[in-house]
């Protein structure tokens, strides 16, 4: 290895690190938000979603201060850049769905658990793919697509609940909830809209690479 390779090398290498520490955070993020919806009383659990976007967005930070810094990526700069902004805005609805559920008083309803307990293990994948990306890509393209079913199947549950919202008595009370509810199931389903992205992004840099 020439002393450019072992400048460069590990500048290359620190961006799939980031990547991968990104994802695990949205995992967490999840583990936690999925925890609240399954035990609202846990407070601790609502206060950790905050944390963990918090301790991710500095990571995000790291990531774009490296990237305009760098001229030498192990990928597209877009994707790197595209990639770790869709895991970030995983994160990012988690928060937005503790906080909308604490103003307007939402507890949680079994649509809601279910939701989230299928965006955790698309988080998952989505890490388990970013690990593999480096040295087995045809497994990672194999997570990112095991990502994307998931994705499908909280978009199936988000109709399903919306149809349940709909279907409900014509009174103030089930409209006024109904309308909150709404509002967590949007920012669940643009959770998991943003994991597909980040599937997406994956299988992309897949073919690139192979």
């Amino acid at each position: 290895m020439s002393w450019l390779d072992k400048i460069i090398k590990p500048k290359q290498d620190n961006f799939v690190r980031l990547l991968i520490q990104q994802a695990e955070f949205a995992v967490q993020g999840l583990d936690a938000l999925l925890e609240y919806v399954e035990h609202s009383e846990n407070k601790a659990a609502a206060d950790n979603v905050r944390r963990i976007e918090k301790e991710a967005d500095e990571v995000r930070r790291i990531l774009v201060d490296e990237l305009n810094r760098t001229f030498v990526t192990p990928m597209d700069r877009e994707d790197i850049f595209a990639l770790s902004r869709a895991i970030d805005d995983i994160l990012d609805y988690a928060y937005s769905t503790v906080d909308e559920m604490t103003v307007l008083h939402v507890r949680p309803n079994p649509y809601i658990q279910r939701i989230v307990s299928l965006l955790r293990d698309g988080a998952n994948e989505v890490h388990l793919a970013m690990q593999r990306l480096k040295d087995h890509p045809h497994v990672a393209a194999d997570h990112a697509q095991r990502a994307k079913a998931l994705e499908n199947r909280v978009e199936s549950v988000y109709r399903e609940a919306l149809a349940d919202l709909f279907n409900g008595p014509a009174e103030v009370e089930h409209i006024v909830e109904a309308l909150k509810l709404r509002e967590i199931y949007r920012h669940l389903s643009n959770a998991a809209d943003r994991g597909d992205e980040a599937a997406n992004i994956i299988s992309d840099v897949v073919v690139k690479m192979t």
